[in-house]
């Protein structure tokens, strides 16, 4: 009875391998054939333009959130098709429950929340710096925000960090959930922490849209401004519908009309003085992104 039950599911699983060794090179036919991901003819689009570049390369890859729920035997869709896609590389997955069950070949899979500053250290210590960071965990705003902080330092130059689900931006925490359910848990969408207001900086895609301007720090006219880690090692961010691209190198090329963040002599020459004192501006503060904090 064995035997029968292994080629039942050996030819219930035939078409699937096939398929996926078929579109192994393509992210926009491979992830839809994986219950993985919210809408994957959206996001494999992206994912392949931004990947494929590096599917050859022998790269670390973290995916933040292994799938399943709270069941320790379900979920994994994602890591095994990361495998599939990237044929030279060590996939890594982190989730809050254990799901060591689904470890197989160039799979290891950590247990703990992304949130765990001490945890994701112990982490990076074993896996070595990382090639790819995809959090698709909690999408908790402060979560994300927290997890990019921690995690983003821990990224090769050449590397990419991206966020998935960034739409629970906009989805507010209800506190008052209880009022309408029996349930003594809360639904996860009452936790995400997003915001009515489109301009909450508390929210994750506020966060990365303040990002954008780490690229043109050297630009920046504030005599004494100190650049951050985020200015100096975010060197492209691209945004799309529920993603986030970021990409890490060198950015401390100096600027086009600033040096050290004073407008260069020629420029004040131009208009007859010698120094920005002169000139009686009153520099507001910019904050530091890095010390980002997410209260509320």
């Amino acid at each position: 009875m064995k035997i029968k039950s292994d080629r039942q599911i050996f030819f219930k699983n035939l078409p699937h391998q096939l398929k996926s060794f078929i579109y192994r090179k393509d992210l926009t036919k491979l992830l839809p054939l994986y219950n993985s991901k919210w809408n994957p003819h959206i996001y494999g689009q992206h994912y392949q333009h931004h990947f494929a570049p590096l599917r050859t390369k022998k790269l670390k890859i973290l995916e933040i959130g292994v799938g399943g729920y709270d069941d320790p035997l379900s979920g994994g869709d994602s890591l095994r098709m990361w495998k599939t896609y990237f044929p030279n590389s060590m996939i890594y997955g982190l989730d809050i429950v254990d799901k060591s069950s689904l470890e197989e070949e160039r799979i290891k899979i950590f247990q703990g929340s992304q949130v765990d500053e001490v945890l994701l250290k112990k982490l990076v210590s074993e896996t070595g710096k990382l090639d790819i960071i995809i959090d698709d965990g909690s999408h908790r705003n402060d979560h994300v925000i927290q997890t990019f902080k921690i995690l983003f330092p821990q990224l090769n130059d050449g590397g990419i960090y991206v966020v998935e689900d960034t739409h629970t931006s906009y989805i507010p925490s209800y506190e008052n959930w209880s009022k309408f359910c029996n349930d003594p848990s809360p639904p996860h969408w009452a936790e995400y922490g997003g915001s009515l207001d489109l301009y909450d900086s508390k929210t994750m895609i506020n966060f990365f849209k303040r990002l954008v301007d780490c690229l043109s720090h050297q630009e920046f006219i504030h005599p004494g401004y100190t650049p951050n880690y985020f200015d100096q090692h975010i060197v492209a961010i691209h945004f799309y519908r529920n993603q986030v691209f970021i990409h890490k190198g060198d950015n401390t090329a100096p600027g086009n009309a600033v040096k050290d963040n004073v407008l260069r002599p020629e420029f004040l020459q131009e208009i007859g003085i010698k120094s920005m004192e002169e000139l009686g501006l009153d520099f507001s503060q910019i904050d530091d992104p890095t010390k980002y904090l997410n209260k509320r």
